[in-house]
């Protein structure tokens, strides 16, 4: 038996379609069909008055935001007529589904592209654009787990907080590895923790950017260290949220990709990328991807992502952004941001102010100032120490102002 009733009064359209032989569910297809325009009042009042206030406010905070790593330079005019539309890359991203409202084809490019940049496996590899760096690590770690059951998992004393946090949410045994002062894992601490272990096998999170510090742990120095204590079968993570995209492509050569051993590698969207919502990026290999499986469902398309329904904005942010730039653009950004870092490290020395650097890093370290300007000028602030990036946005003016106002303090 098949029924089906539609209805477009009101501007919508309801249907009644067989699921089995004896249930029926009803379906809105669409609350307000094509071509249909619904009046809606605009808010007023003190609603209206709380909204230009925020507005107002974190237009103000932007000018002061030096202290988080965030891009401030993106444009996305172009992309106005797209915030009007429903988007949702629900599903695997390499998969078509029923679900036909999605940019997931925008989003296969965005995985390209990373993949390309990090080297990874050609035809190998799978990926896709998350809600942000935590959730690409948790993605990362469970496949580890699923890979390597029962294994411990490594990471260093400055890795991301959220590591610990997944590792705990995963049932995983975790072991903190000491840092060195720059921020850097401790690689003989881990040869020693490795050692005293029964298990053969280890996960090990490498950090490409810290939190505070901006430290890039080295691929195949761990590599090395989990050879030198007889481990037989790894997974090396690398958590390249900050610095991934713009260490890939800055000489020296800073080994973290997946030639350098990496078995997966997250990068932020929000950060060097520049997007005004939080995003991320993971690019796994396509073999470890396959252990999680995944069975089809309503979509038409495979679960294998964490969240199932996924923004569909965000690709599209992140793809325009790498045609706007490309390699060249992406690489003359960093070394304009990194002249930017090197400027704020000179005018900071200048006033006597107690301040470091890591080689290529666009963060700076400082003695922490008072209260009153970590508060204003947003800066992360960790046992008496606080930091500046210098991502793309930030310019010598903005330097120039916050130097002039530790001077103040000094005088």
């Amino acid at each position: 038996m098949s029924a089906r009733i539609e209805a477009m009064s009101y501007g919508f359209h309801i249907s009644l379609a067989p699921v089995h032989a004896y249930a029926y569910t009803w379906v809105f297809v669409n609350f307000i069909s094509i071509g249909h325009t619904m009046t809606t009042n605009l808010i007023d009042g003190e609603a209206r008055q709380r909204l230009d206030t925020f507005v107002s406010q974190t237009h103000d905070e932007h000018s002061r935001f030096i202290g988080f790593p965030a891009a401030l330079d993106f444009d996305y005019h172009e992309l106005q007529s797209v915030n009007h539309l429903f988007l949702n890359n629900v599903g695997d991203p390499h998969e078509s589904s029923w679900h036909g409202i999605h940019t997931k084809e925008f989003e296969r490019e965005v995985v390209n592209f990373c993949a390309k940049l990090f080297r990874a496996p050609q035809n190998s590899y799978w990926g896709y654009v998350t809600n942000g760096s935590t959730e690409c690590n948790l993605y990362a770690l469970y496949i580890a787990r699923q890979k390597l059951p029962n294994t411990p998992v490594y990471y260093s004393a400055a890795a991301h907080y959220g590591i610990a946090k997944n590792i705990h949410i995963l049932g995983i045994q975790g072991h903190e590895v000491r840092t060195q002062r720059s921020g850097e894992m401790d690689y003989q601490h881990l040869q020693q923790l490795l050692a005293q272990q029964a298990s053969t096998s280890a996960i090990v999170v490498a950090t490409i950017g810290t939190t505070m510090t901006e430290a890039k742990d080295n691929v195949a120095t761990i590599k090395a260290a989990l050879l030198a204590a007889g481990i037989r079968e790894h997974f090396i993570h690398a958590d390249a949220a900050l610095a991934g995209i713009y260490t890939a492509l800055l000489s020296p050569h800073h080994p973290f990709d997946f030639e350098d051993g990496a078995d997966s590698i997250n990068v932020s969207g929000h950060k060097f990328f520049g997007s005004p919502m939080p995003s991320g990026v993971i690019v796994t290999k396509k073999e470890d991807k396959e252990r999680l499986g995944g069975a089809f469902n309503y979509t038409g398309s495979r679960d294998t992502t964490i969240t199932g329904s996924r923004n569909g904005h965000t690709p599209l942010y992140l793809w325009y952004t790498i045609q706007r730039y490309g390699i060249e653009g992406f690489r003359h950004r960093a070394e304009q941001a990194q002249k930017v870092a090197a400027y704020a490290h000179q005018e900071l020395d200048k006033i006597g102010w107690d301040v470091w650097r890591n080689s290529q890093a666009l963060t700076i370290m400082l003695k922490s100032p008072p209260l009153e300007l970590i508060t204003k000028w947003q800066l992360a602030t960790h046992q008496g120490w606080s930091h500046i990036i210098c991502m793309p946005g930030i310019s010598r003016d903005k330097i120039d102002s916050f130097v002039a106002d530790l001077a103040a303090v000094q005088a």
